[in-house]
């Protein structure tokens, strides 16, 4: 072999070598959109279908009984959560609640008693017919804690709220009503929310997991998805009825 056809092939082997390893060009393609029909929500355990709600606030929370109290107000709403619970709930832990809502009214009977006053001489400050007033705030009060669909999930957290004010002092009662009074409300607001899911859409666009090749490069573009808004649809809640027999003495 002559030197000149031996520097001719070794440089027909560089050229060759350099060929080979020039990067390929991949085509970046996103993987597809696809929209996916997901199960309807359930609508709530006890709900019938034509359940009136409140109409959700511009918040997204909902208006209640235990909005805009002042502090003997959450007192005296606390006691009454509690008071509908020893009467409505019942099972296992009945007894518990009952127990533990006779040691909150005898350890804590003077603040309760001073909320009350108190929140009474609030009403009876507005002039006019006061009382009729107080007592149809307070039917309205008691209707919303006994509202059957959300009692399994009202009585868990009565207990829970019971357990805690075990060794309570009556200077720390007023931030504890303060603190656990939306614990007490959480289970009917949560059950609105619901029935708002239920009568909102059904389908919502997903990014499916796909196992994706090495042909996609690292910098491919990511399509963001978002989940469909639901519309709610609520009513307003018609004139309380009372839906407890009650003895005058729970007013008291």
């Amino acid at each position: 072999m002559s030197r000149r056809f031996a520097l001719l092939s070794v440089t027909a082997l560089g050229l060759l070598a350099g060929c080979t390893s020039k990067p390929r060009t991949v085509a970046q393609v996103a993987p597809p959109v696809i929209m996916v029909p997901v199960p309807a929500p359930t609508l709530p355990k006890g709900a019938p279908p034509t359940i009136v709600i409140p109409v959700a606030l511009a918040d997204g929370t909902y208006p209640t009984p235990n909005r805009n109290l002042t502090t003997s107000a959450k007192v005296w709403h606390l006691r009454a959560a509690l008071n509908v619970a020893a009467l409505a709930c019942r099972g296992p832990q009945e007894l518990t609640i009952v127990a533990g809502y006779n040691a909150l009214l005898l350890a804590q009977k003077p603040v309760l008693a001073k909320a009350e006053a108190t929140y009474a001489s609030e009403y009876k400050s507005g002039g006019g017919d006061w009382q009729d007033r107080y007592d149809d705030s307070m039917t309205r009060l008691y209707n919303f804690f006994s509202q059957s669909p959300a009692r399994d999930e009202f009585c868990a957290a009565a207990g829970t709220v019971l357990a805690q004010s075990t060794g309570l002092t009556a200077e720390a009662l007023p931030a504890f009503a303060a603190q656990n009074l939306p614990v007490l409300e959480r289970p009917f607001t949560d059950f609105y929310r619901a029935v708002d899911v239920w009568r909102g859409r059904t389908v919502r666009p997903v990014q499916p997991q796909l196992a994706v090749s090495r042909q996609y490069a690292s910098n491919m573009p990511v399509q963001t998805i978002t989940q469909a808004r639901l519309q709610p649809i609520s009513q307003p809640v018609p004139p309380a009825q009372p839906r407890l027999k009650l003895d005058a003495s729970v007013f008291q």
